[in-house]
């Protein structure tokens, strides 16, 4: 099931105004395997009234100006300009990506007698008999029938996970919980606070630009560098 919408649950250390990491289910992290499904184009599309650093933006703009002329006639700059995505998670939703639809099977046709002709075309005519191949013959697949549902994403929902400011992502434990405070040399618990926030589209995008040029990547999404946090 994907949402427009989640919800996290912040570990902060309001000494150093720095996340040390977050509480998440199933969704978020599916979100984070979703970010490196992406295409560039896709990438660049979603930052279009947010101009990049670098060449990206001016390469994006430059083709969609292209006038179709210049096209090969069996391309479209929508292919580039507008990637769609096959993959079934909730950062799809999120960044508003368009998604394939599902394939459609191909039919093919035959005629009424016994030729060993078929055709995709319902209009084709039969080399053999020439007659018109009109009759649909039906496909016999070969894989057994799925019976269990498949759940969409990548990981399975039975677990919380904890995410770090640089994204990296492990299985939420209290023993991960105080090797990772050890390493961050926290000794004082009470600098740290709980804060709960939502995951929409503008946090998403923030995480998403953060990603690509920082390692505090949580921190920069959402902590804003205006606010003073107290320390209690």
């Amino acid at each position: 099931m994907t949402k427009s919408m989640m919800t996290l649950k912040l570990l902060v250390n309001k000494q150093d105004r720095k996340i040390v990491f977050a509480e998440v289910n199933k969704d978020f992290v599916d979100f984070l395997f979703y970010i490196l499904t992406l295409p560039i184009g896709a990438i660049t599309k979603l930052f279009a009234k947010e101009p990049l650093s670098g060449s990206l933006g001016d390469l994006y703009q430059s083709i969609e100006n292209l006038n179709d002329t210049y096209i090969l006639q069996n391309k479209t700059k929508d292919t580039v300009l507008n990637p769609k995505s096959s993959t079934n998670v909730p950062g799809q939703d999120l960044l508003l990506i368009p998604k394939d639809p599902p394939a459609v099977a191909k039919k093919t046709y035959k005629c009424n007698n016994r030729c060993f002709y078929i055709t995709s075309d319902l209009n084709a005519t039969c080399p053999n008999c020439r007659t018109s191949m009109g009759y649909e013959v039906a496909y016999v697949s070969t894989e057994p029938a799925k019976v269990a549902v498949e759940e969409d994403g990548f990981v399975k929902g039975v677990v919380t996970y904890m995410v770090m400011d640089d994204l990296a992502v492990k299985p939420m434990s209290t023993i991960s919980a105080i090797t990772l405070l050890n390493k961050l040399s926290i000794k004082d618990v009470s600098v740290l606070e709980e804060k709960e926030v939502e995951f929409k589209l503008e946090e998403g995008l923030k995480l998403l630009k953060a990603s690509m040029v920082c390692k505090n990547v949580l921190t920069s999404a959402f902590l804003d560098p205006q606010d003073h946090v107290e320390i209690r």
